[in-house]
């Protein structure tokens, strides 16, 4: 937090979209935490509120454009062969995945992006999936622009009290964690099952 805080204080609106921007590719403290400080900051009139906003969806965007390019990289054909390698997956499911994906991507995209834990996690099959980096861009800093702008301006209307934004956001970041977890328990116990049988 006194890093972020220092961020701010010494770039101003571009701090907080670089702690963001951070954030997406490897995150150390999430934007729960980041955006309504950036917002507690603006109210104190150390950055511009409009800035903060357009700072940090951008920083959305360059960190979520990263982690395309790792999925780009990664590619469909290398994607099918590691499955071949990880017990109770097949080429076959990243393909059924990538079917899904050519159908739903450009919703997932948008409101993955106000969704914790996945907000960073869908622009891997987004690059995996060879969607096109302007319409990957677009919906990216659409759905960024959501998330940010709501975060930002509870911590400017919060005050002091901002960090209420990430202790009730919280709940949502495990049950989130929890879905998945229960989730990929699932698919290992029925594929353990079906081999079984």
């Amino acid at each position: 937090m006194d890093w972020i805080t220092k961020l701010m204080e010494a770039l101003g609106s571009p701090g907080a979209g670089l702690a963001v921007a951070l954030e997406n590719v490897f995150p150390p403290v999430p934007s729960e935490v980041i955006l309504p400080l950036a917002g507690f900051t603006a109210g104190q009139g150390k950055i511009s509120l409009i800035a903060a906003i357009l700072w940090t969806t951008a920083g959305s965007v360059v960190g979520a454009l990263v982690l395309y390019g790792l999925g780009a990289w990664l590619g469909l054909e290398r994607l099918r062969k590691i499955a071949d390698k990880i017990p109770f997956v097949t080429a076959s499911d990243v393909d059924k995945a990538d079917e899904w994906f050519d159908k739903h991507g450009t919703k997932a995209v948008f409101v993955g992006r106000m969704v914790p834990v996945v907000r960073s996690l869908i622009s891997i099959p987004a690059g995996v999936s060879g969607m096109p980096v302007l319409k990957f861009t677009v919906y990216t800093a659409a759905g960024s622009l959501i998330w940010n702008s709501a975060l930002i301006l509870a911590g400017y209307a919060l005050g002091e009290n901002y960090q209420l934004v990430d202790r009730y956001l919280g709940w949502i970041s495990t049950a989130v964690v929890a879905a998945l977890v229960i989730a990929i328990v699932w698919f290992a116990v029925s594929r353990s099952k079906a081999r079984r049988s």
